[in-house]
């Protein structure tokens, strides 16, 4: 071969490796962006902030350039602010009723159903009233708080006391589960009926009690992109990530029952 040819079958060789350097480089950069961008606000059920916020974090950190905010309050609330016009771009509740509600409003529509959750007893972690069953809630020294008769944790709880035959009157009715739970950390109750998730969470500021199966009750959590939403993309690309294997494993790991 003589060196004019060398020269040429080198150059085609370079051109060549280049060629398939640049195409590599861009299919990777391709597959590494989702394509989403922006921000988008989640309306979210208390019992579901530490779980939601681990998910917020983790799908921002596969899409770069994401952001997700997150509203946490009682179920019955934010469907009243949604339907008032609150702006929104996902609703996650702790109860069918209270989604149906912003369905029916026309805020919402085909809503998933991503988890389950149960109730359970918490008390302070020293338990200074001995509650071990649900009948030591009927004492009327043992100051009991729930949440009120309208937010899904309470509705649960008293469908709990129904179920088993008993009455208990609380000493205070909260706006949802995490204040609940806090008049018992605090020490301010002997007792609440809170769900299992949120004594998990509570870790070992509280004692958890057991509610025996045949008389517990539990609730389903529905999840639905709202029709107001300006970023209807990633608002649809974040209920697709709670509704996934990823979701359904860090839902779990919360303590919280596939649907």
């Amino acid at each position: 071969m003589t060196a004019t040819a060398v020269l040429a079958a080198a150059a085609l060789s370079l051109t060549a490796c280049g060629g398939s350097s640049d195409s590599d480089d861009t299919s990777s950069s391709s597959s590494s962006s989702s394509g989403l961008s922006g921000e988008i606000t989640v309306f979210a059920a208390a019992s579901l902030t530490e779980s939601f916020t681990a998910l917020g974090t983790s799908f921002e950190a596969e899409n770069p350039g994401t952001t997700v905010t997150f509203s946490f309050a009682a179920s019955s609330a934010l469907a009243e602010q949604i339907n008032s016009g609150a702006p929104a771009d996902v609703f996650a509740s702790a109860a069918t009723k209270n989604m149906d509600q912003v369905v029916d409003a026309g805020n919402a529509s085909d809503p998933v159903t991503f988890a389950n959750n149960t109730m359970e007893i918490a008390v302070p972690a020293d338990n200074p009233a001995k509650v071990d069953s649900l009948d030591d809630l009927t004492d009327k020294d043992t100051k009991v708080v729930l949440c009120a008769e309208d937010v899904p944790c309470g509705v649960s709880a008293r469908a709990v006391f129904d179920n088993a035959g008993i009455t208990v009157t609380p000493v205070s009715n909260e706006v949802d589960v995490k204040s609940t739970l806090s008049k018992i950390t605090l020490g301010e109750a002997d007792a609440g009926v809170v769900y299992v998730t949120d004594v998990k969470a509570a870790g070992d500021k509280v004692t958890g009690v057991e509610i025996p199966d045949d008389v517990n009750a539990s609730t389903a959590y529905p999840i639905a992109t709202l029709k107001g939403s300006e970023n209807a993309e990633l608002a649809k690309a974040f209920e697709d990530y709670v509704l996934s294997d990823t979701g359904a494993t860090q839902l779990e790991s919360a303590g919280f029952a596939k649907p």
